[in-house]
This record gives structure tokens, C-alpha cells and sequence, in this order.
């Protein structure tokens, strides 16, 4: 499958900061190899790949500021030279062509974002989470998590407010309680954003306080979205942010946030858990269906009226040209 135009100039999770310590990190997007590695001035994203002989760069180590290969000992700095060649004498030049691809890499939300434009830059910008820089919120980390499956089915998972009655009954739903009530979903500059949706759960994050929360998607990137739920009463707010690793065509990994402005008191392993319950649930379903490429064409599947936020995602991929995973 060839690379995606559109997706290549998106920003792509590939690791939580606190993973990127002392030893370079190795991921793959959209097929493509890459390493990570910090540096005094940022962490520096590469092309996994050293010109000499095809190593894993990421199979190396960091020395200062340069990553070394693993194989002949060949040093890259942040920027792709090859500054030393141990086979060669000191005084004689580093060809032009002992270079590793740069590509463009930052940092927010305690993630680390890579592009893979060609010219190192990144044209999208970062999707907003406002909640990770908020004191009123804590936010726990959790993940990665690794789906058989390709990035927009489970994206669209996340968004489908349907399947919580059944699939995660007990916990963020109900089948005695199924109906989902009318929403809109408007379409602003920037993201894609629901009403608010009134959704019984017994269970909606692990403490065991059945509520009737309200729930708001929203879409901020083809392989980002977010959630926020508020407990009318209490006024509590559990805020997520949803990113998705297209690795492969049929393989993602997600990344995700999870904040609160409550319950700091509660140890955050208690929320990593609960969301690696629900992901075992979803992954299950998600890489079971068929066909495996999710269909833009919206008559290729039956859509209800509690799909709304379904239906406008696939909307959008069509009218950005999205090809990876899509058919």
C-alpha cells in the first residue's frame, strides 16, 4: 500500500515522552521505520535506517547528543549527518551521501509526534488538549495499546456511542437501557464536534458510581478524536484524548490520555487498568470486523441516527482523500 499524501503531513503518536529516556525508541508509521532519541535541544526523529549497511538505528545507543549504529559504530546527530566513522582515518572526510532522513518531531501532552513530510517540516498542526496543562485536571497515561485492525475502524470505534450498552455492559452501559437519545453533530473550521448525549453507565471509570454522564465527541484529526463526560450533578469531568498510531494498514496502536478533575486521591494505576479492561473489550470486536478497510461509501454499511458522529468521520476522510485504511 503506497503511503497516504494527506496523513503524511499529520503529526503521529509513536511514544510517551517518559519512554524516551537514555535509549533510542524504535516505531513504525504507515510502514515507514523510524527512531526517536533525546538530545540536549529535543527529542530528534530519524529515518531507522543507517546508509552504510541497513541497520536499525534503534537497535543502537545514544552517545551525547548522537545516536549510534548498533552495527559499524557510525555516529548521527539530530539532524541526520554522519558526524564519525570509526572504520575510516580521522582526517579524511565523511562522504555527503552518510546520512540518515530527518523528520520533523515535537513534543505535548506527554506524547512524542512525528511527521513524515518530506522536507522535514510539519504542515498540521498539534490537535488541542487544553486539559493536560490544566491544574484543575490530572492526567495518567495509558498505553500504548496495539490493535490488529486499521487506524480509521478504530478511531470510529471510539466515536460509536451505540455499542456501550452491549459491549461494555456493566460498565460504561446498560442493555436495559439502550436508547441512545437524538444528537446533532456540527462541523466547525478545525474539528468535528457532537452535542451532548445522555448515556447510562454502571461503571464509567472503575469506581464503581453508576451515573447518567453527558457525553461530547469530538474529531480533531483523521487519527485523533476526544471525549469529554460530565456528571451533571457532581460536575465531575472525565476528559480523554484518543490517538492513533497507523503503523500499519491493518495495524494501529493507541495512545491515550485520560484527565479528571477529581479523585486525585485515587492512585492512577486504578485508571490504567480500567482502560486496558475496555481495550481488551473493543480490540476483540474491532479486529473481528469485516471488511477490514473501513468502506467511505456510506451505502456500503446500514447507518442509524445514533451513528451520526460515524457518518461524519467518514464523510471527512472522503473529502480529505484519506487512503490509509480506507475503502
Amino acid at each position: 500500500m503506497t503511503m497516504d499524501v494527506v496523513l503524511m503531513k499529520e503529526w503521529h503518536p509513536v511514544a510517551f515522552s517518559k519512554e524516551v529516556r537514555e535509549k533510542p525508541v524504535g516505531a513504525v508509521v504507515m510502514g515507514e521505520r523510524i527512531v526517536v532519541f533525546r538530545t540536549s535541544q529535543g527529542i530528534k526523529a530519524l529515518k531507522d535506517l543507517c546508509i552504510h549497511r541497513g541497520a536499525a538505528l534503534s537497535l543502537g545507543k545514544k552517545q551525547g547528543d548522537e545516536i549510534v549504529c548498533p552495527y559499524h559504530g557510525w555516529r548521527y546527530d539530530g539532524a541526520g549527518q554522519c558526524t564519525h566513522i570509526p572504520q575510516q582515518c580521522e582526517n579524511r572526510a565523511i562522504p555527503a551521501k552518510a546520512r540518515a532522513v530527518p523528520y520533523a518531531c515535537t513534543e505535548a501532552y506527554g506524547i512524542v509526534w512525528v511527521c513524515l513530510n518530506g522536507d522535514g517540516n510539519a504542515d498540521a498542526s498539534l490537535p488541542s488538549y487544553p486539559e493536560y496543562d490544566d491544574a484543575n485536571y490530572r492526567t495518567v497515561h495509558c498505553g500504548p495499546y496495539y490493535l490488529e485492525a486499521s487506524v480509521p475502524r478504530v478511531v470510529e470505534n471510539f466515536l460509536d456511542v451505540g455499542h456501550l450498552a452491549f459491549l461494555h455492559e456493566g460498565f460504561l452501559g446498560d442493555p436495559a437501557y439502550p436508547e441512545i437519545s437524538d444528537y446533532k453533530v456540527r462541523k466547525l473550521e478545525d474539528r468535528i464536534v457532537s452535542d451532548e448525549i445522555a448515556v447510562y453507565q454502571p461503571d464509567p471509570d472503575g469506581r464503581g458510581m453508576p451515573v447518567t454522564t453527558r457525553y461530547i465527541y469530538e474529531i480533531l484529526k483523521p487519527t485523533v478524536a476526544r471525549l469529554k463526560k460530565t456528571d451533571p450533578a457532581s460536575r465531575e469531568v472525565f476528559s480523554m484524548l484518543f490517538a492513533v498510531l497507523p503503523d500499519g494498514p491493518l495495524s494501529s496502536k493507541a495512545f491515550i490520555n485520560v484527565s479528571r478533575n477529581y479523585g486525585f486521591d485515587i492512585p492512577d494505576e486504578q485508571f490504567e487498568r480500567f482502560q486496558q479492561l475496555i481495550l481488551n473489550q473493543d480490540s476483540s470486536v474491532v479486529e473481528s470486523q469485516r471488511p477490514e478497510l473501513l468502506p467511505l461509501d456510506l451505502q456500503a454499511e446500514l447507518h442509524l441516527p445514533a451513528d451520526r458522529m460515524s457518518i461524519a468521520y467518514r464523510k471527512w476522510l472522503g473529502e480529505l482523500n484519506v487512503t490509509w485504511g480506507t475503502a
